[in-house]
C-alpha cells in the first residue's frame, strides 16, 4: 500500500509502544486499561486498522500461547518467562480489548486463572499462521526451529492466502486493493476505483 497509514517520529518509523505498552490511562475501579500500540494516520486503512486492534509485540505471542493450548496464566508465564504482575497487566489489557475472556475455571487448578479466544481473537489465527511461515521462508528446512505441520501426518505445509470465493492465490499483481465504497480522500487519493465487472 502507497502511503504508510501508520504515525511516525521525526526520524521516520512506527512509534512503537512500550515494553508492556503505554496505557491509555491508570488502572482502576472502572477496569483495566488498552495499551496503546501505533497510532493510525489513515484511520480507514484496514491494514493501519489491524495493527492498532493488534497493538503491542506481545499481543500475538500470547495469544499464540493460547492457541496451542496453554490457557491458564501460570502456563503462559511459565513458557513466556514473563514477570507475573507484567503477565497479568497484558492479560487484563487482552480481556479489554477483547481478543481473551476469563475462562469458566474447570482448566486453572493450580495454574491460575485460564484464559480462552474469543471470536475476535481467533480470527487473529490466519494472520499468525501466515507471520510464522514468512519467518521460516529463508530458511531451509533443516534450519528450521518451528514448523506447522498437519496433526495426523506430521507433514510439513505452507501456508498461502487465496480468495475464500475462487480458491485462487491472491499474492499475485493482478490483485491489487482499490477503494472501497466508504473510501475516505485520503484512500481515494492514493488507490483506485475499480468497477466490479469491467
Amino acid at each position: 500500500m502507497s502511503g504508510h497509514p501508520l504515525s511516525t517520529e521525526a526520524g521516520g518509523g512506527v512509534r512503537p509502544a512500550g515494553p508492556t505498552g503505554p496505557k491509555t490511562g491508570p488502572a482502576g475501579p472502572a477496569g483495566p486499561t488498552v495499551s496503546a500500540g501505533p497510532k493510525a494516520r489513515i484511520a480507514d486503512c484496514p491494514l493501519a486498522r489491524t495493527v492498532t486492534a493488534i497493538g503491542p509485540w506481545w499481543t500475538l505471542e500470547i495469544l499464540h500461547e493460547v492457541f496451542d493450548g496453554h490457557t491458564t496464566f501460570e502456563a503462559i508465564r511459565r513458557n513466556l518467562e514473563t514477570p507475573a504482575d507484567a503477565l497479568a497487566d497484558r492479560l487484563a489489557d487482552l480481556t479489554a480489548r477483547d481478543l481473551l475472556e476469563a475462562g469458566d475455571g474447570e482448566a486453572a487448578d493450580a495454574g491460575g486463572p485460564d484464559y480462552r479466544l474469543t471470536e475476535r481473537g481467533r480470527a487473529l489465527r490466519p494472520l499468525i499462521l501466515v507471520m510464522a511461515a514468512w519467518g521460516n521462508h529463508r530458511l531451509a528446512p533443516e534450519e528450521r526451529s518451528l514448523v506447522l505441520v498437519n496433526a495426523e501426518t506430521g507433514v510439513a505445509v505452507d501456508p498461502v492466502v487465496v480468495d475464500r470465493l475462487t480458491g485462487r492465490r491472491i499474492d499475485t499483481p493482478e490483485y491489487v486493493f482499490a477503494q472501497g465504497p466508504r473510501a475516505s480522500e485520503k484512500i481515494a487519493a492514493r488507490y483506485p476505483k475499480i468497477p466490479q465487472g469491467r
